[in-house]
């Protein structure tokens, strides 16, 4: 029986990435932080401990092939904070999966969770992996190795996974099942994002992409625009870019470009979303994309950035609007649908140019909110109707966009540094009033 190791390569992978400073994505993260703490004059005590995870979990997982062959991948778990509560975060399943990216996802995820000031600190997991490249039995095999190898640092009052890039709610059914077994007690909790029939909650799926409608609609509020007849743009058209899409269009927008990791497509005359998602679901292999769908113009995904448009929705993966691109960028408001798209270069250079950027921790945290229903539900075993969880949803980020935009306008600042200045703000008062256990 053939071992197949890729373990040591993460490793080296992992150790370049993190000598190089000007490519981490936790250093962009903490570039970020930093703008924010200056604004707050923060304690440099808290501030040290604010800018260091909890804990930093590496695993080796081997599982085996469907030939008979056993594979070995690099996993991950990053526990950023607990100072409001279990730490909450998804599981990315994707190549491009390190312990310096899980690291930032985490950071991004406790603040996240205070700028909507839901009762959670912030985590994130993956595996050094192509889902694509592994069939369904591969994929339950390597979750529950996954799920087994971290669970003693999960759990519902511990840290509670959901899903991400390249995961969904079958992959948190295969998490929850295993914890169970082990623990011989049913355990919903431990997991949100789930299939409904096993404890998951109405409108989760739904949630990410309808919380970035929601800031868009609220930012265009306080801009006195309409979204009505508003052109469009969405990178990424996956869960969260092609249901941002779907509610965007139902509301009047136009969306004029969308795009997947294989190609990109434009039409000024409006793009029929309804009918990109049906073009993707009736993909029998792998290889789900949107090539091919008639009545459009394919371009490139860098290119795709760059189209005339009066709103940018980067719902893909980090690092998408950079200092090489930022000059091109037609809209004056960006919702960052995917987390940590925009470099700091890039930030600054479109800031200054006027454009509105919704960051990330208050844009996308629709799915982190209705994550937070679902564990509510799960803890009680009473589960709400999609209309209330909606309702609840909008009732959460319209009072939490607000209070961003209020500290933005006071301190004269972008949005994203507002609110970084929100989130830190309670998470400080958290861990303040608990004190230090030193």
């Amino acid at each position: 029986m053939a071992i197949i190791t890729r373990a040591r390569k993460a490793r080296k992978a992992t150790a370049i990435s993190q000598q190089a400073e000007e490519a981490s994505v936790f250093g962009e993260a903490i570039n970020y932080f930093d703008a924010a703490a200056a604004s707050l004059d923060l304690n440099p005590n808290v501030t040290r401990i604010l800018k260091h995870p909890s804990r930093q979990v590496i695993i080796s997982i081997p599982f085996q092939l469907d030939n008979g062959d056993l594979e070995v991948f690099t996993g991950y778990r990053v526990q950023y904070s607990f100072a409001r509560g279990p730490a909450k975060g998804g599981v990315r399943y994707h190549p491009g999966v390190s312990l310096d990216e899980v690291t930032a996802l985490a950071f991004w995820m406790t603040w996240k969770c205070a700028v909507v000031d839901l009762p959670f600190g912030g985590a994130k997991g993956g595996v050094t992996c192509d889902p694509t490249k592994l069939s369904v039995n591969e994929l339950e095999r390597l979750t529950r190795r996954y799920a087994a190898e971290i669970i003693e640092i999960i759990g519902p009052d511990k840290d509670v996974p959901a899903p991400d890039v390249g995961t969904n709610p079958q992959t948190m059914a295969w998490i929850m099942d295993t914890v169970s077994m082990h623990h011989r007690a049913h355990t919903p909790g431990v997991v949100t994002g789930k299939p409904l029939c096993i404890g998951g909650s109405r409108g989760r799926v739904e949630a990410t992409g309808r919380g970035v409608t929601i800031a868009i609609e609220a930012a265009l509020e306080k801009m006195g625009k309409s979204l009505a007849g508003a052109t469009v743009v969405v990178q990424g058209f996956g869960n969260v870019g092609s249901i941002t899409a779907k509610l965007l269009a139902e509301r009047g927008a136009k969306i004029v470009g969308i795009g997947d990791q294989f190609t990109g497509l434009s039409n000024k005359g409006g793009i029929d979303i309804t009918a990109a998602i049906a073009h993707l679901s009736a993909t029998t292999n792998k290889r789900r994309s949107l090539e091919g769908l008639a009545g459009s113009e394919q371009t490139t995904n860098s290119d795709l950035l760059e189209l005339p448009c009066d709103i940018l929705v980067p719902a893909a993966l980090e690092d998408q609007l950079t200092q090489d691109n930022a000059a091109n960028i037609k809209a004056y408001l960006i919702a960052e649908g995917a987390n940590g798209p925009t470099t700091p270069a890039a930030d600054r250079m479109l800031t200054e140019g006027g454009v509105t950027i919704i960051p990330d921790i208050l844009a996308n945290a629709g799915g982190v909110t209705v994550s937070y229903f679902e564990w509510a539900q799960d803890r009680m075993g009473y589960y709400w109707r999609e209309s209330e969880v909606n309702d609840k949803l909008r009732d959460v980020l319209r009072e939490n966009f607000d209070a961003v935009w209020e500290t933005a306008r006071s301190h004269k600042t972008s949005l994203r540094t507002a609110a970084y200045m929100v989130a830190i703000r309670r998470v400080i008062d958290s861990l303040t009033t608990r004190g230090i256990y030193a």
